[in-house]
């Protein structure tokens, strides 16, 4: 078969190409891990898990929908273990955080109903928002005047969804506040802690749940491929809602359902997890020691996070290109994060710190950082 592809694939991807923001993929191979979402090592620690050693022989690959073949007592007993975690009714597993976010949004809503949503919320909560029949629209990043005024504008159920943690800037929610001004109006807050889960609360149960807010948030989604260190996800609320999902959530219906070795690796990260108040306490550490090296690199533009994401701008995609080359180059292996993925000009270097880091390696990826800043003022 000797066919061209269509023109507009084509024309897509060279405007990409001329624009710096072409997509690719790049093996990391080695070096230092400034870059994963592995916040505590886990996946590390899972490399020796073995699957053996358990007397369960029911260890079988997926047969099926959760609806048709695919449901076991295994998956129920996590899902229960998993609701008694995160101290709620009920959850619901899916394959990963966007189906679970895209499950989840998609369905809630009809078109009397409204979405509101914080502008910087992820991909897979926009394409969900996108798909449900509810009329939906943005609010200004954590501004809750802002959310006010959107509220006064909505009809019928009204949810706003939220992430706890920010992936691209590091900052996090006024939750306390958000969850105040759901219940003035009667609204559903949902409530995406994808980044959060394992960094924050005792045993890393999130955010929300480390704050006490958990009774106050309609829905959370748990995603299990950042510092659980594996893949899949959860979501977190009511058995009416856990219901309302296996009826209407199309991921959910019509995916093959986690397979049960799956769900073994998902149970021994999440005990994992759980007891790694050593790898959170060393995380925190060295989020604060990277707080008080910026003063050493006042030159260089940090966003404003007391998290594991740490941002520093480097503004237009060839400039961030370049910085993570020279980063690359001397076995420091962070992603330049660019437009359109970000707004033009708020280009980033995005350093995601872990337990396993110290500072030193750190101080030297923003000495590199610092080097490629001072030649730009230099050349122009």
């Amino acid at each position: 078969m000797n066919r061209t592809d269509p023109k507009s694939i084509e024309t897509a991807l060279n405007d990409r190409r001329e624009a710096k923001a072409l997509r690719q993929l790049v093996p990391v191979t080695g070096g230092v891990d400034l870059c994963s979402n592995d916040y505590l090592g886990i996946s590390r620690k899972l490399a020796s898990f073995n699957l053996a050693t358990s007397s369960d022989n029911t260890l079988i690959g997926a047969t099926g929908s959760r609806l048709v073949s695919g449901t076991t007592r295994a998956h129920e007993d996590l899902e229960s273990f998993l609701a008694e975690f995160h101290d709620a009714p009920s959850t619901l597993l899916f394959g990963s955080g966007y189906e679970a976010n895209v499950g989840l949004l998609s369905s809630l809503g009809t078109r009397h109903d409204t979405i509101i949503y914080d502008e910087l919320v992820h991909a897979s909560m926009r394409d969900g928002i996108r798909l449900s029949a509810a009329r939906s629209f943005s609010f200004r990043h954590n501004d809750l005047q802002d959310l006010k005024k959107k509220m006064a504008q909505a009809r019928g159920d009204v949810f706003v969804a939220v992430e706890s943690l920010y992936s691209m800037d590091g900052d996090t929610a006024p939750l306390e506040e958000l969850c105040s001004l759901c219940e003035d109006v009667g609204a559903y807050l949902i409530v995406d802690e994808a980044h959060a889960t394992g960094v924050y609360g005792a045993r890393g149960e999130g955010l929300v749940q480390s704050l006490g807010l958990h009774g106050r948030v309609y829905a959370r989604v748990h995603t299990f491929g950042k510092a659980v260190g594996y893949r899949g996800a959860i979501v977190v609320g009511s058995e009416v809602l856990r219901e309302y999902l296996i009826n209407f959530a199309r991921p959910f219906i019509y995916s093959t359902a986690p397979d049960l070795i799956t769900l073994r690796y998902i149970d021994h990260a999440y005990r994992l997890m759980a007891e790694a108040q050593e790898e959170r306490a060393r995380l925190r550490e060295l989020i604060e020691s990277v707080g008080a090296l910026r003063s050493e690199f006042s030159g260089l533009v940090f966003l404003e996070s007391s998290s594991p994401i740490q941002g520093v701008v480097l503004p237009s995609n060839e400039r961030v290109l370049e910085a993570e080359s020279v980063l690359q180059g001397a076995g420091f292996f962070a992603k330049a994060i660019r437009s359109p993925t970000v707004p033009a000009g708020s280009e980033r270097i995005r350093l995601c710190l872990h337990a396993f880091n110290t500072v030193a390696e750190v101080r030297a990826a923003l000495a590199l950082l610092a080097d490629v800043r001072r030649a730009e003022v230099v050349h122009g």
